[in-house]
């Protein structure tokens, strides 16, 4: 292969999670290309390897199905200037970081161009919209995939694939440590504790933030001496947090707002009242038992509820093939159900126990090393591409 000065390797992220696992990625790329240049639009992980975002990362993000039409031709316009960009450019290969609704799109375009193209993390076709096999057939010319039931999935449809791990069993320990977590939030290792996770986008905490806190409400009449820990995004999503616990008047509750440290937050925690989403993930890798809830704008959730394939919607519940943990979607994410089932897991030792085993074979399925996994696969394509 050529110096490593002559690579490019473009990338999209559109949100957090995105940013993470190319971060990841990028870290293990990084020896083997020291000189390549990493650009496209990316966060603060992947600017840690020297990635240079085009366009800020949070331009991209929006959630939910409807949610997206007032931006769609501002978010379209920025697709279109970079597949410009990158078909003049020419890179050696184009990696899109999750985020498929704009990321297919633009590798299709690009595969026929002639670009190959790689896509981190499945789009969830498992789950619903299962359709999307044919346009990603279109679309990447390798996939990286984070659960291991999703390789057999993209074989039958004839979709190079690698199953690299996920990164979060990585990062996070196989055994938490739950004493050094209260002790660096200030919080009595005797205390029972519930961490409140309502999201980190403005559009999640918008549906789940005014449950939540209705149900913390209830869960501290039950016993006045639970201690809530919510981890914060940043300071807006404080803002609005802190606005309806006083509106809820909650003042006599022990509720700690804390910026980021989610993960000191749920490795303290004894349950976790936790959003739909890769936080699930996180908190199951943890050990700890959980409620996931929800909601979303109502014409998007009349939609989404009919393209659903499986009863469950939380990754733990996914992986295990069953409800491990409870779920409340929509209008039956009411502040009692959320509250009865956190006091439940709460007061069910034997059942925790159980989770813990069920949590830990869980982490060791996922367990690679992803970043030299996912950095050999991307390797691989390029040097196929180079190929005479």
């Amino acid at each position: 292969m050529a110096s490593s000065a002559d690579i490019t390797v473009a990338v999209v992220a559109g949100e957090v999670s995105g940013d993470m696992l190319a971060g990841r990625l990028l870290a293990g790329l990084r020896p083997h290309l020291p000189e390549a240049r990493f650009h496209g639009i990316g966060g603060p992980r992947m600017a840690e390897q020297g990635f240079v975002s085009d366009v800020p990362m949070d331009t991209l993000t929006v959630r939910g199905l409807f949610e997206i039409i007032p931006r769609y031709r501002e978010i379209k316009g920025i697709q279109n200037a970079l597949r410009d960009r990158l078909i003049a450019e020419r890179p050696n290969v184009f990696i899109g970081a999750d985020y498929p609704g704009f990321n297919l799109g633009l590798e299709q375009q690009l595969r026929e161009a002639g670009i190959p193209t790689m896509h981190f993390v499945s789009p969830q076709i498992w789950a619903w919209r299962g359709g999307r096999i044919k346009k990603i057939q279109k679309a990447v010319s390798h996939m990286l995939v984070i659960f291991p039931f999703e390789e057999e999935i993209y074989k039958q449809a004839g979709v190079p694939v690698t199953y690299v791990g996920h990164p979060l069993a990585e990062m996070i320990p196989m055994e938490p440590d739950t004493a050094a977590a209260r002790r660096a939030l200030g919080i009595r290792e005797s205390a029972r504790v519930v961490t409140v996770m309502p999201g980190s986008r403005m559009g999640e905490l918008k549906y789940l933030a005014a449950p939540f806190v209705a149900a913390v409400s209830l869960l501290a009449k039950r016993d006045p001496g639970l201690r809530f820990v919510v981890p914060m995004a940043g300071e807006r999503q404080r803002q609005y947090f802190n606005q309806l616990v006083s509106e809820a008047g909650l003042s006599n509750v022990q509720i700690d707002l804390v910026d980021g440290q989610s993960h000191t937050a749920i490795a303290a925690a004894d349950a976790v009242l936790v959003a739909s989403g890769t936080a699930t993930l996180e908190v199951a890798l943890f050990k700890k038992p959980m409620v996931i809830a929800y909601k979303v704008m109502r014409a998007s959730w009349e939609i989404m509820r009919h393209m659903g394939y499986q009863p469950w919607i939380g990754l733990p519940n996914i992986l295990a093939r069953e409800f491990l943990v409870p779920e409340f979607l929509q209008n039956a994410a009411t502040p009692q159900a959320l509250a009865d089932a956190v006091w439940k897991q709460l007061e069910d030792v034997p059942g925790r126990l159980k989770l813990v085993q069920r949590f830990t074979d869980m982490h060791h399925s996922l367990l690679r090393n992803s970043a030299e996994e996912g950095a050999a696969a991307v390797m691989r394509v390029i040097q196929s591409s180079k190929a005479p």
